[in-house]
């Protein structure tokens, strides 16, 4: 069942645990994603990037949203409905208006008073219709750039957290402790001391970025010490590849595309399970 991210945030803060959140670009993994929570009886998020929307013409806002709602109709585990990386006022504005129940704004390329009043410009237009914001503090690179993991200029600084959360009224804080984005070259070690400071200055439910190749133990720290929406994407969208991949050599000239589904889907749901059961609900 559709249920606000809001609600699925505080169920996760009261669990002391995170909802996983992922990003998806067609029908067969939201489809998965939503059915495998379904399976775990855990709630989950389906995220639209919109940079992805761009390379996949049928994946509008209005058109992810319709999708999600009518699979999230079929079970009755909560699932959430979330625009992330985001920077275009209007784009947010259409996802709100397609049904989104949590959009992020993403100013952390920014000088940190403009990130804080083009982050207040979105909530106060966002709350008006009931929908949370996710802001980003700090910043999260990118994997292949081994020093944006490194780099402490780029993390989130506790004290500037509890301001920023304040003045800019997001409802959840994208941190930046040592993630990136993409595939690691090398195994990401996440600040876990800073989180627990970030997480002991804020009451605001903490998020984490670049979900894809941290080890589950650090993730097991991170999800007690704040973080309670933690986002997958790149290796969830390389296993639907090279599922598509392997369905083209197994079957060659003779597959057909109607078949594709019932072949990925199972795939796809067990390494979901997998993932899911990393939140403590």
């Amino acid at each position: 069942m559709i249920t606000p991210v809001k609600e699925i945030l505080k169920m996760a803060s009261d669990a002391n645990t995170s909802v996983i959140a992922f990003n998806c670009v067609d029908y067969n993994q939201i489809y998965s994603v939503i059915h495998a929570a379904e399976k775990v009886n855990k709630p989950v998020l389906c995220m639209l990037y919109p940079e992805h929307a761009e390379l996949n013409n049928w994946c509008t806002p209005e058109s992810f949203a319709a999708a999600v709602q009518s699979v999230a109709a079929e079970v009755k585990t909560p699932v959430g409905l979330h625009l992330d990386h985001c920077q275009d006022f209007n784009y947010i504005i259409r996802a709100i208006r397609a049904g989104f129940s949590c959009v992020m704004y993403d100013g952390s390329m920014l000088p940190l008073e403009e990130n804080i009043a083009n982050t207040k410009r979105v909530a106060d237009v966002a709350h008006a219709f009931g929908v949370a914001v996710e802001a980003e503090l700090g910043h999260v690179g990118f994997a292949a750039t081994v020093t944006d993991q490194s780099n402490l200029d780029l993390y989130t600084q506790p004290d500037v957290a509890a301001d920023f959360i304040t003045r800019s009224t997001c409802d959840a804080l994208a941190v930046a402790i040592g993630s990136a984005h993409g595939v690691y070259k090398q195994t990401p070690h996440l600040d876990i001391n800073r989180l627990s400071e970030i997480n002991a200055a804020t009451d605001t439910p903490l998020v984490l970025h670049g979900g894809s190749g941290i080890p589950n133990d650090q993730l097991d720290q991170a999800f007690t010490h704040g973080i309670n929406k933690f986002n997958v994407g790149t290796e969830f969208f390389q296993l639907y590849y090279d599922t598509l991949k392997d369905f083209g050599q197994k079957y060659g000239s003779e597959g057909n595309i109607f078949d594709f589904p019932s072949y990925c889907q199972p795939i796809l749901m067990d390494y979901l399970v997998k993932k899911l059961e990393l939140s403590k609900f």
